[in-house]
């Protein structure tokens, strides 16, 4: 009995040292598969160079979001300060005051200062220049028209470095994708005998250029989307409100609505006068 025990223990011990050996193997080369590095490592520099070049454009990418995101958030806030105190102004000079006091840090305040210092501009001085020629209100609605571009402008930057990263983020991961096989390709045709290590590096560094590429362009063209919707909509608001402006600088009328979307009642219906009699 003593004897079976033993010759038991002696295959036992062989068996389990082995299982514990193929265990502690295979924990490894998981950990290295999952080891994105150990992939670029093996690659040449064509490949370390399209890793790294899409790196930079998800860093740029995420930079790019989270700094208009804030930008956006604050011209919002003050854009709804500015235009709650526009509509709650009994007049334009009220609104000047208040313009020179708390500043024109958003794209309504803005508007609203360039367009009464152009009408007051024109009124004092006229055309004395080339770029005043024209009537005040021609002259008023020119730098409003320039104000409205710059406010483009400037709501735009960036969307394009946004628009060319998801457009070429997944070309550029194809490529290495394509770098990769053709290099897994070139060393099992310089093998005697086809041996899964040649070609796992390079066959793994195909897959995680593709995957990065996709990762680095699906948040950049949802970004996009998402801040042309938003400078959609604010312009729309900024034309709007132009308008409302324009009519009250042209006409002198005092403002008496609180809605931004709304023409004034005083511009936008004429004042009717009752005819006198005229006594003898």
């Amino acid at each position: 009995m003593n004897l079976v025990k033993t010759i038991l223990n002696q295959i036992a011990e062989p068996a389990a040292q082995a299982s514990t050996e193929a265990t502690a193997k295979a924990a490894e080369q998981l950990t290295t598969q999952q080891n994105m590095l150990h992939f670029v490592e093996q690659s040449d520099v064509v490949g370390k160079t399209l890793f790294v070049i899409l790196c930079l454009m998800s860093l740029l990418t995420w930079y790019l979001i989270f700094v208009k995101g804030i930008s956006n958030r604050i011209q919002s806030i003050r854009s709804k300060r500015f235009l709650k105190r526009f509509w709650n102004a009994k007049s334009l000079d009220e609104v000047a005051a208040d313009l020179e006091q708390n500043g024109y840090n958003n794209p309504f305040g803005r508007l609203a200062h360039h367009a009464i210092k152009a009408s007051h501009y024109h009124q004092q001085y006229g055309g004395s220049r080339l770029s005043d020629i024209g009537s005040s209100a021609d002259f008023t609605i020119r730098n409003m028209r320039r104000v409205i571009d710059e406010e483009t402008a400037r709501m735009e930057n960036g969307l394009t470095v946004m628009a060319s990263i998801g457009a070429t983020s997944p070309f550029i991961g194809l490529f290495g994708t394509v770098w990769g096989v053709y290099h897994a390709l070139i060393n099992i045709g310089m093998s005697d005998g086809v041996n899964i290590n040649e070609v796992a590096g390079p066959v793994g560094e195909a897959l995680i250029m593709t995957g990065l590429g996709l990762a680095v362009a699906i948040p950049a063209v949802l970004a996009l989307n998402a801040f042309v919707r938003r400078n959609r909509v604010m312009l729309s608001k900024i034309d709007s409100f132009a308008h409302d402006v324009f009519a009250f600088v042209s006409t002198g009328a005092t403002i008496q609505t609180t809605d931004s979307l709304t023409v004034s009642k005083a511009v936008a219906t004429p004042v009717q006068t009752q005819p006198q009699s005229i006594k003898e």
